[in-house]
């Protein structure tokens, strides 16, 4: 007689490569990549990333799909994307070489605000959460829930959501601290990218904020100038 009982040690295994798990950092910015992108970022040969994505698609980490005769990857669902940023978050932290003036811009970039999958991530969203629990927006007696004032201030300030207003939290990476995340999260940063407060980098994770998105979350948050600079 047998019984099931979850294969941890299987799951570990998927993310025990660097590259394997290069691959799934880099796709929680949400969007599909080409195995030669992924190739090319982790610096390996296209063959060798074809087989590090066969497991992890195998696995139930990452999820393809073939346009024309391109196929794609992305992670299979939101709940793998929370995963691996809880993962990430509770990771050891290694030293990695910086070699240049533009690559020590961008781990600052990275920090500050980045693609968390549907949401924002980084020390501004951080700021952000912060923001709206002490103004009343988020109780967190419960865990992390939104208020009645919470939801008049997302009509107030023009954000829309298509689904309820679900909240749930990230443990961000880089700050080691909670963010918020779920459906009022994902409408928050739409809202933001939509108006050009944020404005996401071509072919990264990285999120920039504009002097407009400056001015609007000081108005609408009150956030500090502290909070609003990549440390």
């Amino acid at each position: 007689m047998y019984a099931k009982e979850p294969d941890l040690a299987a799951l570990g295994a998927l993310l025990a490569d660097r590259s394997r798990a290069a691959f799934c950092l880099a796709l929680l910015d949400g969007r599909a990549w080409t195995a030669t992108e992924l190739a090319q970022l982790a610096g390996i040969a296209p063959s060798t990333a074809t087989s590090h994505l066969n497991r992890l698609v195998t696995g139930g980490l990452l999820a393809e799909e073939r346009k024309g005769r391109h196929r794609y990857v992305r992670l299979a669902d939101p709940a793998v994307a929370e995963m691996i940023e809880a993962l990430a978050a509770r990771a050891p932290q290694r030293l990695v070489p910086v070699r240049s003036l533009v690559a020590a811009r961008r781990h600052r970039a990275v920090a500050f605000a980045r693609i968390c999958y549907d949401h924002l991530g980084g020390s501004l969203s951080v700021a952000i959460t912060d923001a709206m629990t002490e103004q009343g927006f988020l109780d967190w007696e419960f865990g992390p829930a939104l208020t009645p004032s919470g939801a008049a201030w997302l009509t107030d300030t023009g954000i829309t959501q298509e689904t309820a207003p679900h909240v749930r939290t990230c443990l961000d990476w880089t700050e080691r601290r909670l963010h918020l995340a779920g459906a009022v999260a994902a409408a928050v940063f739409h809202h933001a990218v939509q108006e050009s407060w944020l404005v996401p980098a071509e072919g990264s994770r990285v999120v920039r904020l504009t002097d407009p998105g400056r001015d609007a979350f000081q108005r609408h948050l009150g956030l500090t100038d502290e909070a609003l600079t990549a440390r």
